[in-house]
């Protein structure tokens, strides 16, 4: 599913859906070629109505750029939100640790608050779930049920519209979200991910926490063996041939060439079927999808996402 409820036994991350990163998208504008779309979307409260569709105000929400090809950050975007208060929510956005927007109004409407400053375009709040799959046929041994899991779903959408060279002059980068949590004085990475739908498969309930606490740097070494053990299992790959299917999600990072048009696992557009080519990684084949298509509400332009349901 995603990256939903990506904490251990299909929770939120530290039981808060408020912290739960949801989905990572990278593409370029549909109405400037020469600027990159990146957006983030959190909050799993369709799942946990009790969270609220506010984000933690003790949290940074974080988009990591890598343009040099290590899968260390070399552009970090932060995203600071306010306390709620009398309905409202405000975010910081800063770069490199360095403000680019202040206070920015969060919209909980059906139309988004686009902001621009410093050739940044940005916009936060609550959107449609993008997101689309038949989760309890996948949940009952597949066995499709026709129906999308997220079709009435939210989620708070974090979007950005950059040009192509604050990010680097290589068109080649990675991408990756995480969620850091203030705890006792320090910031604690309590979530993180970019490609779709990767711990719920391969990662064991007691690993989940360490993973979302990792860096991608690090995946290749930490997590290689037992994910190629996960595709013996799943899909009867050998070895070899599951170490050559993981070279496209390990690390964990949505590498894009910004030279050629976004596709998943090139970037990831809203309605890129991320679902059926997770099915087909982990069968070999066998499950060629799950018969659910993208939605219909996204928009033509920024901040891309669909307005929310009611």
């Amino acid at each position: 599913m995603s990256h939903h409820l990506s904490g251990p036994n299909l929770r939120p991350p530290s039981g808060d859906a408020r912290l739960d990163l949801t989905d990572v998208f990278a593409f370029q504008s549909n109405t400037e070629p020469s600027r990159t779309v990146l957006i983030m979307d959190v909050n799993s409260f369709g799942f946990d109505p009790s969270a609220g569709q506010y984000l933690h105000p003790e949290a940074v929400y974080r988009l990591c750029v890598d343009n040099d090809g290590d899968n260390r950050p070399d552009v970090t975007f932060d995203f600071v939100f306010s306390q709620p208060q009398d309905g409202r929510q405000t975010v910081t956005v800063s770069k490199d640790g360095e403000v680019v927007i202040a206070d920015a109004e969060v919209s909980f409407g059906v139309e988004p608050n686009v902001v621009e400053a410093g050739g940044v375009v940005f916009s936060a709040g609550l959107r449609s779930d993008p997101f689309f799959a038949d989760l309890e046929g996948i949940g009952n041994n597949f066995t499709w049920t026709g129906n999308d899991t997220m079709a009435e779903s939210n989620v708070i959408g974090i979007a950005l519209e950059v040009p192509d060279d604050l990010l680097g002059p290589d068109p080649r980068i990675g991408v990756w979200g995480r969620v850091l949590l203030r705890k006792d004085g320090e910031l604690v990475s309590v979530d993180r991910g970019a490609h779709p739908s990767l711990t719920a498969y391969f990662n064991a309930e007691d690993a989940k926490d360490a993973y979302n606490a990792g860096d991608p740097a690090d995946d290749v070494r930490n997590y290689r063996e037992a994910w190629i053990a996960v595709l013996e299992h799943t899909g009867g790959y050998t070895a070899d041939e599951a170490m050559d299917e993981l070279e496209t999600v390990l690390p964990d990072v949505l590498r894009f060439d910004r030279s050629q048009p976004a596709r998943y696992p090139n970037g990831r557009r809203l309605a890129d079927d991320v679902t059926d080519v997770r099915l087909q990684m982990i069968s070999h084949g066998k499950i060629t999808g799950d018969g659910i298509g993208h939605h219909i509400d996204l928009l033509d332009e920024f901040p891309y996402l669909g307005p929310p349901h009611a």
